[in-house]
């Protein structure tokens, strides 16, 4: 078990805290209601670093001394941060080199925060050493659990000195210029580079840029921001041995966070579902899944939700009466140990005095507080799912390097999504109500039943070889258009679209051929009897030309220049099987689609409910934990395929037994295991 459990074992709840920016007097009574709400946990200093540091090597840590000793005399903990997220004015004043500069050459001023150059030696320097002597203050104070890392890092920057620093990352990269030539292709359009002096960040350009460039650029970004993370764990490691060490992801497209988890010793997230989106709270669940298996399925840290309304949006609507409850299961439902808010009391001025906190503006007598208030005392009562995993067959990929290539530029379609249609993918998983974890093409895929791949632009010859595997090997794979058409430099695979697949699909693509706006088209089942007998769609956005090798169609179009070709197929490969989809389906034809695969690889649901309620597992060696999550705006009904006890309300059911679940309202099964668990995830911290 952790240092950080043993602190702090059960689920954890807290939230933001900044008491810098409220008279003394105010934090005996921040710690009386953190107390009668079950605070466990807070994050501390997260924006304080012009309080810490107010001048350069001056520092004041009275006030921190007194919130820290204050905190641990009321039972609370602390996730103490490296304030690096917002500089102080005085070290932009002084050393105005550590602001970011933007693609157009224009630095940024002071004012808002992640402001900084991530190059800048001073930067580094002064965020070190705040980090250092917070360390060495700290560090073996009793209420330290954790350290936060800075605060959701998403800092570019188009500065000489990121310029030089990109030019190194090259030549470490490529070696050779001859190497970097041929990787970026070069010889198109004249743009052979014959010196390393001419190689250099992109900047504004007389038409379209060169993506190899661009692809590379954000690897570079990802990497640079990452180093300012690694520098400071290492500090802290090195001085705290025994304190884990984390920093919040927030679905940033910056940071290749599959990459960054394998750094940290705990993942956290923030997480801010708009209740004014039909699908807020299927991409919520994703997100929950990925932080899941950026950990290896290690149970991680919901750091940052709101508490009621946001102030970020065109329009920030409330959440209803129980639903911050609802979103608040959710994630522990799919993993996460801890449930905490942006922030503790709701701020008086600045930019975010709109957005909520567990303390409104009201104080004690609004619905909000009373909600979190009895939220962290209920919380107390599933204590014992802590460190509880979570076993799937089904894996979905989603890949920050074919984010960035497959939203790059002179594309068929130059208006493409990867987030909604990763969403739209997983949401067809969801509403099936199967565990799902959330892969790359590089993680082993051999524990996994069915694989979802979409629009996977981006595939090395290694992912080829992986996927070719899994499916030979047994497994069911779903893989959607524009896939497999690139390696890692942006280059086209060679042999025809989807080069990186065509075997592996048993058809390839003679045209891609995007349909304009609003456009649609009929797709059914072929004539001849198939597996998806009477299966009907319509197709939008997209539609392959395809020409069957190997495989058979599942459905063709039915109309339009393509009407009587494949829009759907099947290719029986090895012991396993791929469907290939060239076209965007409708939701709900989507959706069997998927339910036909997953019949077909004895996939079966967590368990039987309604549409609308949500349905996990948990697990440990010795008991099972089903989550039933009603989001509908009624009441359901679930008849429980199992005997156990609903932590929640202390009540024992049996088998056959109806279980109703108001609107909003959640229930978490405890049973005996009935079958063999899944695998064990590996041992870390959580």
């Amino acid at each position: 078990m952790s240092t950080f459990r043993r602190r702090l074992p059960g689920v954890v709840y807290g939230g933001d805290y900044n008491p810098e920016q409220w008279p003394r007097e105010v934090w005996q009574e921040d710690v009386r209601l953190m107390r009668a709400a079950g605070v466990r946990l807070v994050s501390l200093g997260v924006f304080s670093w012009s309080v810490l540091e107010p001048a350069d090597g001056r520092f004041d840590f009275s006030w921190l001394d007194e919130i820290m000793d204050l905190l641990w005399a009321n039972g609370i903990h602390v996730n103490l941060a490296t304030p690096n997220a917002a500089p102080p004015p005085w070290l932009a004043t002084d050393f105005p080199e550590i602001l970011s500069v933007d693609r157009q050459g224009v630095r940024h001023g002071i004012g808002s925060r992640g402001h900084f150059c991530p190059s800048s030696l001073v930067y580094r320097d002064r965020s070190r050493r705040i980090a250092t002597a917070l360390a060495e203050r700290y560090g073996k104070h009793p209420g330290l659990a954790m350290w936060h890392i800075g605060n959701e890092y998403h800092s570019d920057c188009f500065c000489d000195r990121c310029d030089d620093r990109f030019r190194a990352w090259l030549r470490q990269r490529y070696c050779t210029l001859d190497e970097l030539n041929r990787r970026w292709g070069t010889a198109f359009w004249s743009q052979r580079y014959s010196d390393w002096s001419q190689v250099h960040l992109p900047q504004p350009v007389r038409g379209w840029v060169n993506p190899s460039r661009e692809l590379d650029f954000s690897r570079f970004t990802s990497d640079n921001l990452l180093e300012l993370v690694t520098q400071e764990r290492d500090l802290l490691h090195a001085i705290t041995p025994d304190v884990p060490v984390t920093t919040n992801f927030f679905g940033c497209r910056l940071t290749d966070s599959h990459r960054w988890a394998k750094e940290l010793d705990v993942v956290a997230f923030d997480c801010y579902p708009d209740p004014g989106k039909p699908h807020s709270l299927a991409v919520a669940a994703f997100q929950y899944d990925l932080m899941r298996s950026l950990g290896n399925g290690r149970p991680w840290m919901l750091m940052e939700q709101a508490a009621g309304a946001v102030s970020q949006w065109k329009t920030n609507q409330v959440k209803q009466p129980g639903r911050m409850r609802l979103g608040s299961y959710q994630a522990v439902a799919h993993g996460s140990d801890a449930v905490m808010f942006f922030q503790w009391r709701a701020s008086p001025q600045g930019q975010e005095k709109f957005h909520s906190a567990m303390l409104p503006h009201g104080g004690e007598k609004t619905r909000t507080w009373q909600e979190v208030k009895a939220l962290g005392n209920e919380l107390r009562a599933i204590d014992e799912v802590a460190t509880a995993h979570t076993g799937a067959q089904v894996a979905i990929v989603w890949d920050w390097q074919n984010w960035w290539a497959v939203e790059g530029c002179a594309h068929p379609d130059n208006a493409f999504d990867y987030r909604d249609t990763v969403a739209r993918h997983y949401r067809a998983l969801w509403h099936n109500q199967v565990a799902v974890d959330v892969v790359t093409l590089d993680d082993d895929l051999s524990p996994y039943r069915v694989l979802v791949v979409p629009n996977q632009y981006l595939m090395t010859r290694r992912h080829s070889t992986a996927v070719r595997k899994f499916v030979e090997d047994g497994g069911h794979l779903v893989v959607s258009y524009f896939s497999g058409i690139v390696d890692e430099d942006d280059r086209i695979h060679e042999g025809g679209y989807p080069g990186a697949l065509r075997e592996i699909v048993g058809a390839h693509v003679q045209e891609f051929s995007p349909l304009p706006a609003e456009a649609a088209v009929p797709v059914q089942a072929p004539a001849e009897k198939t597996a998806l007998n009477g299966f009907f769609a319509t197709a939008s956005v997209w539609q392959d030309d395809l020409e069957t090798e190997t495989a058979r169609p599942l459905a063709v179009y039915r109309k339009g220049h393509l009407a009587g070709k494949a829009a759907v197929t099947e290719h029986e490969l090895g012991r396993g099987r791929a469907v290939y989809i060239g076209t965007r389906l409708d939701d709900d034809a989507f959706e069997a689609l998927v339910q036909h695969v997953l019949d077909l690889a004895g996939v079966r649901p967590v368990h039987a409910a309604p549409r609308g309620v949500e349905v996990t597992e948990r697990r440990t060696r010795t008991s099972v934990y089903l989550f039933l999550l009603n989001h509908r705006q009624d009441k359901a009904t679930v008849t429980l395929d199992r005997s156990g006890t609903d932590l929640i309300t202390g009540r024992r059911m049996e088998a056959g037994e109806t279980l109703v679940l108001d609107a909003a309202d959640v229930a978490v099964v405890r049973s005996s295991p009935a079958t063999s668990l899944p695998s064990e995830p590996p041992s870390g911290d959580s």
